[in-house]
């Protein structure tokens, strides 16, 4: 019996999983390609990623990619600043992948399509409909341009907030379009349903999982330390603004209250791409900043509590997991919290503003909380198992291949 045939579409090629995003693309891939013959189509922003082509067309049937450059992206999107049409449909925006996706759909030739990220809906939106249609916005995307806008000041304010405005009403179209529509947690899905009751019914969620083979403390790492200091981690790419505002936040307002400590601590940013603002954080004698590095694993394995201090942020943090999975001791923010399956003040700590962050992680330095790593690891075994969360995805499928519209029908 022939396997059926899914096309599968993501802004940055799902591999490797080495940051947000790609860690749930590629989850979702390497799951469903057990049991669909998957042909992938994806955008490539980073040409040290194409190195990592040959693991894709290991698992899919077909992998087709499209690079992205600064300069072409920039011009796309500004060819689609007109009323109601977000930039971000235009910064995503290639023409032959476009032709390929629309010429695939067309064709007949898929069973069903997971479109991963409001901004690939767009490849699918309008196409003929013969295949059942699921899309994974993974967060309300137009409730991060909201919180940009709201603290931004000067010209920016205002670009901000047309994006939100016209990306959420993209967003209801896509829900609308779409079989159904997942988010990465039950309280993201019904913030979204609320700000799109029309589409309530489609909506679903599917929760991030951790690899627990892969961050595994009982694994023999080398420290990557040095001095003798306690290091206190933060990673992330960074030049992302919610992580960019997180850390320096966390240098300008949380160390100087941890500077007493004896012996003080150290905080390490690590993560690709540092902006400008993180790699001035260097300068200070507290902070070390690292760039890109090739595995995280030994900075979590060696930290003494790992940090997740973000101001904005939306469904469920990877690093919280990640640092958790790691049986570290986790600081993190209440909107970093949100959607973890943990206990705050058990199995990790909540702490709001930089007071309330800098008493947390003293509080762990100076040994109040030795059983929160053992027990932080078991949380997440518990409840962010990647073998559980993804049993509903294909619960999801399987219902969208069932209630899929006849193939005359046509994309709302």
């Amino acid at each position: 019996m022939a396997r059926r045939r899914l096309l599968f579409l993501a802004h940055r090629i799902p591999y490797p999983p080495d940051k947000g995003d790609k860690i749930r693309a590629w989850h979702m891939l390497d799951h469903l390609a057990e049991t669909w013959e998957v042909d992938l189509g994806c955008l490539v922003d980073d040409p040290a990623d194409l190195a990592h082509l040959p693991v894709l067309e290991a698992r899919c049937a077909t992998v087709r990619h499209a690079r992205l450059t600064g300069a072409a992206r920039r011009l796309r999107a500004m060819a689609a600043l007109r009323p109601g049409r977000p930039l971000s449909l235009g910064w995503f925006h290639e023409p032959g992948l476009y032709r390929w996706v629309r010429e695939g759909l067309a064709s007949g030739r898929y069973d069903a399509v997971l479109a991963y990220s409001s901004t690939m809906a767009a490849y699918v939106v309008g196409a003929p409909k013969g295949a059942a249609l699921v899309l994974d916005m993974v967060d309300v995307d137009s409730e991060k341009w909201r919180a940009y806008a709201a603290t931004t000041e000067g010209p920016m304010r205002h670009v901000w907030a047309r994006e939100a405005r016209t990306l959420l009403a993209f967003e209801r179209r896509a829900a609308l379009a779409f079989d159904r529509t997942i988010l990465v947690s039950p309280d993201e899905a019904a913030h979204f349903a609320a700000l799109a009751p029309g589409a309530a019914d489609r909506i679903d969620w599917v929760e991030n999982g951790v690899d627990l083979r892969h961050f595994d403390a009982a694994l023999e790492l080398p420290s990557p330390f040095e001095g003798g200091r306690p290091a206190i981690v933060f990673t992330g790419t960074m030049d992302y603004r919610p992580n960019v505002e997180a850390v320096r936040f966390f240098a300008d307002h949380v160390m100087p209250r941890l500077a007493g400590l004896d012996p003080a601590p150290v905080f390490h940013v690590v993560g690709a791409n540092p902006a400008p603002s993180v790699r001035a954080l260097a300068a200070r004698g507290d902070v070390r900043v690292t760039g890109r590095v090739p595995d995280v694993r030994p900075y979590l394995a060696h930290a003494a509590v790992a940090v997740a201090p973000l101001g904005i942020a939306r469904g469920i943090q990877n690093k919280v997991l990640e640092a958790m999975a790691m049986a570290r001791p986790v600081v993190a923010s209440p909107q970093a919290f949100e959607g973890v399956r943990a206990v705050a003040g058990r199995d990790l700590l909540v702490a709001d503003g930089a007071e309330a962050m800098a008493a947390a992680v003293a509080a762990v330095l100076r040994g109040e909380h030795p059983a929160m790593g053992s027990v932080a690891r078991v949380a997440v075994a518990r409840g962010h198992d990647w073998g559980a969360t993804l049993s509903r995805l294909d619960r999801i499928l399987d219902e969208a291949m069932r209630k899929r519209l006849p193939e005359t029908a046509r994309v709302a």
